[in-house]
């Protein structure tokens, strides 16, 4: 019945079928908000040896209870409503302009952090482009996919340049440009190792970058999916990919543009009510988001596991009838592992929280220039020979090209270190500027001594 309704208002009314798309990826999305908020404060509490949200949402039957077994007992939630009360603080809370800012960009910046998990997540792929998930996801196929991520997904660090510009405060503003130059260190690292997965794939649409994923695993295993993160360069893209996304969404340990220890809160310092809320769903969205970006690149998209049950079942003389039903769950399910991975993606953004410091501005500096830039590139070249050795002579050509790429690769890099290590240190010299017109002077520090006390 579901589908049929479906495919008739594909046939009959899209523009209708179009609206009822758009607004399930945006409830979706804001649904999904206040859950991860939560989720996050309950592992970070668990973590860190400490309580969390515990007390709201506890459910407590009175003595007379109808329900015998229910009188006077708590079911307890753990706190699963904290994050809708905090809303709900937030709508009610006073809403303070400052007099001094430039009001129109003020309003616009939380509104352009929140945009950019809205654009992209109406490219995800939440299904199989066939049946009824291929007419109800994804909203836009585009054929630019992946270059249409890099693009929006940049357009989040404009919202907190600019709620940092027109704050008109000098912490808020150290914050908005700690996030451009943040942009610039790992966007590079980020763009190369995505080019890797486009050149592998021979296409930009996140439809195709998933199908792709379902060819025999490496060439040569048929009942195996070829998921990206299973490949040699596809694992190195992955890493580099994973660092630049944690921050390009700001989170530990690269949360520089509102280190409160330096900047108050950072770019929002200035914003209340609503507006800081804002801000707040703009990361928690964008983490989700992101995530699956990263499940639809290198996880096999909404697939359960790396396993080509219809190969199975085609070519296996016994189980076939379980082997349909994997086949089944696959497609059936598939959003609900879209999620789930998604999730896990939330849960690692949470765990590197809880375990590592905050770098300092010059290490982020140095990982995005010194190693993710040189690393991504060395990746793109290795691929590049991947794919025209494999025209040549067929996947073991390929897959030998790849390995002695590597192998060069690592020779290059460990005599590189070595030569590092064995270089002599520069001399060190010692200037000292002295204006010989002026009189020198010097300071001499005594021992501090009690007053006396004066004598009557």
């Amino acid at each position: 019945m579901v589908a049929e309704f479906f495919f008739r208002l594909h046939a009959e009314q899209p523009i209708l079928l179009g609206l009822i798309r758009c607004l399930f990826v945006l409830v979706a999305i804001l649904s999904l908000v206040p859950p991860l908020i939560w989720w996050e404060r309950r592992l970070l509490s668990w973590m860190q040896d400490r309580i969390g949200p515990n007390r709201s949402g506890t459910i407590t039957f009175p003595d007379n209870f109808p329900v015998k077994g229910l009188a006077s007992k708590k079911i307890r939630t753990f706190g699963l409503i904290q994050p809708l009360l905090d809303g709900v603080k937030l709508f009610l809370k006073e809403d303070i302009t400052p007099n001094a800012v430039d009001r129109k960009i003020y309003f616009i910046a939380p509104a352009l952090a929140l945009f950019p998990a809205f654009a992209l997540g109406a490219t995800l792929p939440w299904g199989p482009n066939y049946g009824l998930y291929g007419i109800l996801t994804p909203i836009a196929d585009v054929e630019i996919g992946i270059l249409y991520v890099l693009a929006i997904s940049s357009l989040g660090a404009y919202g907190i340049v600019l709620a940092g510009y027109a704050s008109n405060n000098k912490y808020s503003l150290m914050g908005g440009l700690r996030a451009s130059a943040q942009l610039i260190s790992y966007e590079l690292a980020m763009a190369m190792s995505v080019a890797c997965i486009i050149m592998a794939v021979g296409s930009m649409k996140l439809t195709q970058v998933v199908a792709i994923q379902e060819d025999a695993l490496w060439g040569a295993v048929p009942f195996l999916q070829n998921w990206f993160i299973f490949t040699p360069f596809g694992f190195i893209a992955a890493i580099i990919f994973l660092i630049a996304l944690i921050a390009e969404t700001n989170r530990a340990p690269f949360d520089l543009p509102e280190a409160e220890n330096e900047l108050i809160a950072g770019y929002h310092t200035e914003y209340s009510s609503m507006k800081f809320a804002v801000f707040f769903m703009g990361e928690y969205a964008a983490m989700f988001i992101f995530s699956g970006v990263f499940a639809t690149l290198f996880l096999g998209g909404y697939n359960i596991l790396p396993v080509n049950w219809g190969w199975m079942a085609e070519n296996l003389g016994w189980g076939q009838g379980l082997w349909r039903a994997l086949e089944g769950a696959n497609y059936w399910l598939a959003p609900i592992v879209f999620l789930g991975k998604c999730f896990a993606g939330i849960t690692f953004f949470v765990w590197l929280r809880a375990t590592l410091p905050r770098l300092r501005y010059d290490q982020l500096m140095n990982l995005g220039w010194k190693s993710l830039l040189p690393l991504s590139v060395a990746n793109f070249i290795v691929v590049g020979l991947w794919v025209i050795m494999t025209k040549m002579y067929g996947v073991m050509g390929g897959w030998i090209a790849v390995l002695a790429a590597f192998g060069i690769l690592t020779v290059l890099y460990l005599n590189l270190v070595k030569i590092a290590r064995t270089s002599p240190p520069m001399e060190k010299r010692t200037v000292t500027l002295v204006n010989p017109t002026s009189e020198r002077r010097s300071v001499t520090m005594v021992d501090a001594k009690p007053q006396e006390t004066p004598q009557a």
